[in-house]
């Protein structure tokens, strides 16, 4: 039964998410909004809106471990799981951008994530603050130096909805996330109770590999019509915005306490080693391009973790 709430708060919460997108772009492009800001504010937050309100909503009703969980498996999963996957099925280049931006900031938010956590095993209100100004400051380095990177996040195909919809799709995706998240942290504290696991464990596994499932099935379906597979920025941005917004705003509303020390211990090292090895990925064997040797390396780094955070607890 538990399973059941996980996977249906799932659907709900990607599908939730799906329209809450199609009510931001419609609206931003009635008001005559710039596409480069659509792509990299309304675009950006709205794809996070799952994630935000499962960590919201689980540090209000004190599954804190569930909040940081989601996130930590989550960034873990986009790189080990989701890119690993998409780079065996076909190769990808990379972008200059990268290494002069992309990895530099997801590695500096990590870090700043690990700083702020390691020592008390808490985020606090002023911590998520300074998450939220370092997410501003990145933003605004986009818009004015990497305009194309952040018109590539922009659908051209998005269309101009009528008022009615926007407001309908808005309605039907608000009430899709609180309903997915009602039932996602209601099955995931069942799950971690009739298993006798920590709620982190559940966090980092099934939670967070539900939330990338959206990021999986756009690469794998990008792959299959032979189109651009989903770019190594886009997952990193995914990691960046996980970290900078939803830990910063979930903490603003309500600092957040690790409960399990495994997170501290394990977890947080795992995302920080990820994140890492992708650099020297990009340049060995070949220079600016993963392809499915890199994309095993990653896999089997996935797959460890996931031993170790469920048989080493």
């Amino acid at each position: 039964m538990n399973l059941i709430l996980v996977a249906v708060g799932l659907v709900l919460l990607i599908f939730g998410g799906h329209w809450l997108l199609k009510s931001a772009v419609g609206l931003s492009l009635r008001l005559n909004i710039p596409k480069i800001i659509i792509g990299m504010t309304v675009v950006s937050f709205a794809t996070s809106a799952p994630e935000l309100i499962v960590s919201i909503k689980a540090a209000l009703e004190n599954h804190a471990d569930i909040a940081f969980g989601n996130v930590i498996g989550s960034n873990i999963a986009n790189l080990g799981f989701v890119l690993a996957i998409t780079i065996i099925l076909s190769t990808i280049s990379v972008e200059k951008s990268f290494y002069r931006t992309d990895w530099p900031v997801m590695m500096l938010s990590s870090i700043l994530l690990y700083g702020f956590i390691i020592y008390d095993g808490a985020l606090q209100r002023y911590e998520g603050v300074i998450l939220v100004i370092f997410l501003i400051i990145f933003l605004v380095y986009l818009l004015k130096f990497q305009k194309t990177a952040v018109v590539e996040e922009f659908d051209e195909d998005a269309e101009y909805l009528p008022v009615y919809k926007i407001f309908l799709y808005l309605l039907i995706g608000g009430v899709a996330l609180w309903g997915g998240s009602e039932l996602l942290i209601k099955g995931a504290v069942g799950m971690a109770k009739f298993y006798n696991v920590s709620e982190r464990i559940i966090g980092v596994t099934i939670v967070s590999i539900g939330t990338s499932i959206p990021e999986l099935a756009a690469s794998v379906i990008a792959v299959l019509r032979k189109e651009k597979a989903i770019s190594l920025g886009n997952l990193i941005g995914s990691n960046i915005f996980n970290i900078l917004a939803v830990l910063g705003i979930t903490s603003i509303i309500t600092p957040i306490k690790v409960v399990d020390a495994g997170l501290l211990t394990n977890d947080i090292y795992w995302m920080l080693g990820i994140a890492f090895i992708i650099l020297p990925l990009n340049f060995l064997p070949v220079k600016m391009k993963l392809s499915w040797k890199e994309g095993i390396v990653l896999l089997l780094g996935y797959v460890l973790f996931i031993i170790s955070t469920i048989f080493f607890k």
